[in-house]
């Protein structure tokens, strides 16, 4: 596959200062002026005004001048108007709204520095004397960002969009209301779902392993409780451990490990999830706010909303 991955995402919130702190105290390396770096992936988050939350632009990575050539010609073919160089690419979603570019970077190489987080198990000694993770007294820094969720309320058109003119994949399905989509061997980088108004659902983040989940959770909710959201859980599409919070304009951001990959395309067929099977394998059961974030209602009528301060 010629992309490789989500490059940056940039969110426009309204309250720009309150947001900044949250993903500071999220693990996120903050460069200034709203940048944010994870471990491995580079400058990868930033944070812009807007008058009400929205994602603004996702970024793409590819790997050479030859993808932006062949993925210019794929928007092309579907009338996408689009602006490119030899090393990078432009085009507007038309329902959302957001500005997708296409450009190249360096595929993110993760590095563990550490073997990988050992289990026992019943009859099964993975490791001797005291778990690894009590030695782990440093903040969460997530490694690189892993996918993103987009409510749309023109679902083919947006998905025509990423599968006809980027060339996503398709992963899974959520019956007809929604679609896992890659551009990576990770299970998903983008989900794009049904939705009454166009929004950024949440950002996800990936660590090492459940327990950085927990650790990270945890000390995120800490004098925080309002942040809580969902987790801690397993899903089932992707099966990816994770934990969702909310950062102050009402973005969730999850920290999640342990995803599915699909390093052959022809070895994986599209599954077709129902009702909420896709969400979660176990865990607390999703609350409405996630399924239906509380801003829902001010985003449709473009109010500010006031339980995202």
């Amino acid at each position: 596959m010629a992309l490789h991955g989500l490059g940056k995402v940039t969110i426009g919130v309204p309250n720009v200062a309150e947001t900044i702190d949250y993903y500071c105290d999220f693990g996120l390396a903050h460069r200034g002026a709203g940048v944010f770096a994870t471990q491995n992936g580079g400058d990868q988050l930033e944070i812009v005004h807007a008058p009400s939350r929205r994602l603004v632009e996702l970024a793409v990575a590819a790997d050479d001048e030859d993808d932006i050539a062949r993925i210019s010609r794929r928007l092309a073919g579907i009338g996408s108007t689009l602006e490119s160089t030899a090393t990078s690419l432009a085009t507007v979603e038309p329902v959302t709204g957001t500005q997708v570019k296409v450009e190249i970077r360096p595929r993110v190489v993760v590095d563990p520095g550490v073997p990988p987080t050992p289990y026992n198990g019943p009859g099964r000694t993975d490791r001797w004397g005291r778990a690894p993770f009590i030695s782990r007294t440093g903040p969460v820094q997530p490694r690189k960002l892993g996918h993103a969720v987009i409510g749309t309320v023109d679902l083919a058109t947006t998905m025509r969009l990423f599968t006809d003119g980027l060339g996503f994949m398709v992963s899974d399905y959520m019956e007809d209301k929604g679609a896992f989509l890659r551009c990576s061997t990770d299970h998903h980088n983008v989900l794009i779902l049904s939705a009454p108004v166009n929004f950024l659902h949440h950002t996800s983040w990936h660590v090492d392993d459940i327990d950085e989940i927990g650790r990270g959770a945890q000390a995120m909710l800490e004098g925080h409780p309002e942040r809580h959201i969902w987790g801690l859980g397993r899903h089932y599409a992707g099966a990816n451990f994770f934990w969702y919070l909310k950062d102050p304009a009402g973005n969730f951001s999850e920290y999640y490990s342990d995803m599915d990959t699909i390093p052959e395309d022809e070895l994986w067929s599209p599954e077709v999830m129902h009702g909420l099977q896709g969400l979660y394998a176990w865990g607390p059961p999703p609350p409405p706010s996630f399924l239906e974030p509380d801003d829902l209602a001010a985003l449709m009528t473009g109010a500010h909303s006031a339980s995202a301060r």
